[in-house]
Order: C-alpha cells, then sequence, then structure tokens
C-alpha cells in the first residue's frame, strides 16, 4: 500500500512540474507576443497580432498593414525605394486577418495588394518585379551581370480576399489572384487566377472550380 501511494504522489508530483513548466512556457511566450505587439505598434503603427521570429523589414513608410497580422519566423518586408541609379515609389498594402508561416518573403518596386482574411503558408515569395527585364525589343543580356540589370517596376500583383496560398508558391509580377483562390503547394503563379478556383503547378493552372449551386469543387 505505501509503495503505491509513493508511486501516485511521485507521479502528481511529476506532473505537477511538467504542467508548471508548460504554464511558464505559455505565459514567457504570451508576455514576448504582448512585447512584440506593442513594438509594431509603437514604431509602425501596425496592429500585429503575432511575429514570432526576426524581421527584415525595409521602407516601412510605403507599407500598411491591416489589423490581426500574424506570421512566424523570418518576415521579409521589401518596399524597394533606390537600386542603383533607379527611383522608386513602391506599395505594399497588407488588409486585415492575414497569417503567414515561416519565410514569408514580399518585396515590391510598385505595388502589391493582398487581401482580408488570406492565408499564406511557408517559403512563400510575393514579388512584382525581376532583376532585369526580359520582354519586348530590348531584354536584359546574359552579358549584364544580373546585379547590374534595372528592376522592372511597371507591373503589379493583387491577391483578392479569402486566398489560400500553400507552401513554397512564387507569385510573380503583374499577377491578380482571385477572390477565394487556392494556390497548391510549390506551385510558380505567372499569370492571373479566377476567384473560386483551384489551380497548381508549375506554372499554375486552374483545377478545379467551385460550383455555388452544387457547393462542389467541380474540376475543370
Amino acid at each position: 500500500m505505501g509503495i503505491f501511494f509513493n508511486r501516485s504522489k511521485d507521479r502528481i508530483n511529476s506532473a505537477f512540474c511538467r504542467e508548471g513548466f508548460n504554464l511558464f512556457a505559455v505565459v514567457y511566450s504570451g508576455l514576448k507576443i504582448k512585447i512584440r505587439r506593442f513594438y509594431y505598434k509603437k514604431l509602425f503603427g501596425w496592429d500585429v497580432r503575432s511575429i514570432l521570429g526576426p524581421a527584415y523589414i525595409r521602407g516601412k513608410s510605403h507599407i500598411t498593414i491591416g489589423q490581426n497580422f500574424s506570421c512566424r519566423t523570418n518576415l521579409w518586408l521589401e518596399a524597394v525605394t533606390t537600386f542603383n541609379q533607379q527611383n522608386f515609389s513602391p506599395r505594399i498594402n497588407i488588409g486585415n486577418n492575414v497569417g503567414a508561416s515561416d519565410f514569408l518573403h514580399i518585396a515590391a518596386t510598385n505595388s502589391i495588394r493582398i487581401g482580408n482574411n488570406v492565408l499564406i503558408g511557408s517559403k512563400v515569395l510575393i514579388t512584382d518585379h525581376l532583376h532585369g527585364d526580359y520582354r519586348g525589343l530590348h531584354p536584359s543580356s546574359p552579358e549584364i551581370s544580373p546585379h547590374d540589370r534595372p528592376l522592372s517596376s511597371d507591373l503589379a500583383v493583387t491577391i483578392e480576399d479569402n486566398v489560400l496560398i500553400g507552401d513554397n508558391v512564387s507569385v510573380l509580377p503583374g499577377v491578380n489572384i482571385g477572390f477565394g483562390a487556392v494556390i497548391g503547394a510549390n506551385s510558380v503563379v505567372t499569370s492571373d487566377i479566377p476567384a473560386w478556383t483551384i489551380a497548381a503547378g508549375v506554372p499554375a493552372k486552374v483545377l478545379k472550380k467551385f460550383d455555388s449551386i452544387e457547393k462542389k469543387w467541380m474540376t475543370v
């Protein structure tokens, strides 16, 4: 009987210590989130729910973020105003309730707009420009170092409300992703994706469309 009692007591003590440690971790984590939230509100004027790790932010006066934004670690927001001899007037506008995982990179020389209630996976690139121009009659030459090629600045990116972007997706210049669209993991979005569709691939192509009458995703 005594052995049973001692074992039970040890289990209770062990559980208490373990839960106590977890409680401390939760409290400590919550305190860090509050400090970061205060920091971004005070310094940037952003209502950030949480940014859990290091963040690189360039051109903050050209970036607006709505309420309840969250990102995990290694956020990179870059509104490029100068590059070599070029000058830009970029805008990055992020709506309300946007959440992202690790390693989100958003870079603009012209305009990137992300709507409300957008969910973004890990290792996602969203950019409205490239190093060099590869269109038209006078494209950038391979003989010029990529570092020295001018940045393009005449295209924009728009991601509308309720969009879901999977892990490892690249959204390239000149793209509009419509309301409620889903972009599958590992996709490269090079052209417009209509609203209420699922797209995936390299380059991303529409695979399914939501039927509002049947309330089903139908294969295209």
